[in-house]
């Protein structure tokens, strides 16, 4: 009894524990409380408007232009692009692509989603998407991991016909993140995110104020950047050390038998 009492606790905390698992495992999809998204989009990745996930941000536009933005990511998301370009009534076919580069300007390969599209003649909009891979705490020098910091978003039009160029146009792109988990946490983090200016942040102290005034970034995940070390496989590391020692002493309890054995012979 006292061993099926202690399972059913342990099955209990079980349920507990991947209640909050999988709840974190849903896209971040509501809106940002950090201050209001931006109306216009930069022209290069040092110009490109800042906004943080969940926000909607807007600008306005030329066929031709390239129009940045630049949003936060942290280790274990798996960041989700998305762009709306909306047209003029009248205009040719227009090829749209969005492309995302990481924190060391490095492009950054989409799993899958429309990264390019083709409007047609006429077409007042068009949709496009981009699933990165989930973001690494940390990776090998060599490897071309997505890593934690600032990510630039590039909007633009290819091949636009000459008639074309100068077209007004509109945009908006959003950014949803799912928390994969433990699942995709790695031993070791970087020292620092990889944000335009850090290096200037983190040698603030031996410097004075007009210093820290140099630094080109300041959005950063709603919580904070993770510090790499801390991912929920650590409680089912000890969900599953805790079952393990539950199994080896019900194991015990089933096999010893009833105690000592009785020392009056048999027929006595």
């Amino acid at each position: 009894m006292r061993f099926t009492r202690a399972l059913t606790a342990a099955v209990v905390l079980l349920g507990l524990a991947a209640a909050p698992a999988a709840a974190d495992s849903s896209p971040s999809a509501s809106p940002s409380e950090g201050g209001d998204a931006p109306t216009s989009a930069g022209t290069s990745f040092r110009t490109a408007a800042e906004f943080e996930q969940g926000q909607v941000a807007t600008a306005d536009g030329a066929a031709g232009d390239y129009l940045y933005w630049s949003f936060p990511a942290d280790a274990e998301q798996r960041p989700t692009v998305r762009a709306t370009v909306k047209l003029p009534e009248t205009h040719a076919a227009q090829t749209w692509r969005i492309d995302v580069y990481d924190g060391l300007r490095r492009r950054q390969a989409c799993q899958w989603g429309a990264q390019t599209r083709t409007a047609d003649a006429g077409t007042s909009s068009l949709e496009l998407a981009c699933v990165l891979r989930t973001v690494r705490a940390w990776s090998e020098p060599w490897a071309n991991d997505p890593l934690p910091g600032t990510y630039y978003l590039r909007l633009t039009a290819v091949n636009v016909p000459a008639s074309d160029l100068g077209v007004p146009v509109s945009a908006e792109v959003r950014v949803e993140s799912k928390d994969v988990g433990g699942a995709a946490a790695v031993d070791g983090s970087l020292a620092e995110p990889l944000v335009p200016g850090i290096a200037v942040t983190s040698g603030a102290d031996q410097g004075d104020e007009d210093e820290k005034s140099a630094v080109l970034s300041a959005i950063e995940p709603e919580d904070g950047w993770s510090s790499g070390w801390w991912s929920d496989r650590w409680v089912w590391s000890g969900i599953g050390a805790v079952l393990a020692a539950l199994a080896g002493i019900g194991g015990y309890a089933l096999t010893r038998g009833s105690g000592r054995p009785s020392r009056v012979p048999p027929g006595a």
